[in-house]
């Protein structure tokens, strides 16, 4: 997987601060080029901000990021988007007053290539057939279920080396959930795109990782591969309800 033993994420002693409280207390991980990650964990844990802090929208108070062997620990945000790094935000984050299309069409800003945008929104189409039908709809009409869709849909248009996901299973009814991790596994197995997929639902976010990491208050406590940390029992008791 690895290229020239060059990560596609790697983050180093990472610590972010909110005034004098500590979110994030020095943690290291990495993530291989076209492998799915899963960070799980509580609410309150600092998974959120892992997200913020390597998309730039948050302030580091020590330790490194590095995307694709380059420092991007001090790169402003939008910098950050430009290098490859595409966030879909928990809460979603849509246009309400656009079109499902317009929404689509908004996240190939960055790019020129007219054909290949047209072609990748009918891959997005071809991914979520739900967002075809609405095409024209205003995105603030659409369910919950569709608008995760259109946001997941929205950021790979910009293709993205390293997708990050924040909480993609949030408010949204179980049936809902299961489609919308079969997508997140069917982009990174078909297109072989690494993700960063943050999750309080432990069990999906197994499902669809080949790795996981577990943090508990701004810290890394466990990790593993997926099928060790199902099989661990104290992950089953404490993430995935099982006994």
């Amino acid at each position: 997987m690895m290229k020239n033993n060059v990560y596609a994420l790697e983050i180093k002693d990472l610590q972010v601060k909110y005034g004098v409280i500590p979110a994030l207390k020095g943690i290291s991980l990495k993530v291989e080029p076209g492998e799915a990650v899963a960070l799980i964990g509580a609410n309150g844990a600092g998974k959120t901000t892992t997200l913020h802090a390597i998309s730039g929208i948050v302030r580091k108070a020590g330790g490194s990021v590095i995307f694709d062997g380059k420092d991007i620990s001090n790169s402003p945000a939008h910098e950050i988007v430009s290098m490859g790094i595409s966030q879909v935000p928990e809460g979603r984050g849509i246009f309400s007053n656009l079109t499902v299309y317009e929404n689509i069409k908004l996240g190939a800003y960055l790019r020129k290539d007219e054909k290949g945008i047209s072609e990748d929104i009918q891959k997005v189409y071809d991914l979520f057939p739900r967002l075809e039908e609405r095409k024209t709809q205003l995105a603030g009409t659409l369910s919950g279920g569709e608008q995760q869709m259109l946001a997941i849909g929205r950021s790979l248009m910009a293709k993205p080396k390293l997708l990050l996901l924040d909480e993609p299973s949030m408010g949204l009814a179980p049936i809902v959930v299961e489609t919308i991790f079969r997508t997140i596994k069917k982009i990174n197995r078909e297109s072989g795109m690494t993700i960063l997929l943050v999750e309080q639902n432990a069990q999906m976010a197994l499902y669809a990782a080949h790795r996981a990491y577990v943090m508990e208050t701004g810290e890394i406590v466990t990790t593993g591969t997926s099928k060790e940390l199902k099989a661990n029992d104290e992950i089953r008791k404490s993430y995935l309800g099982l006994h």
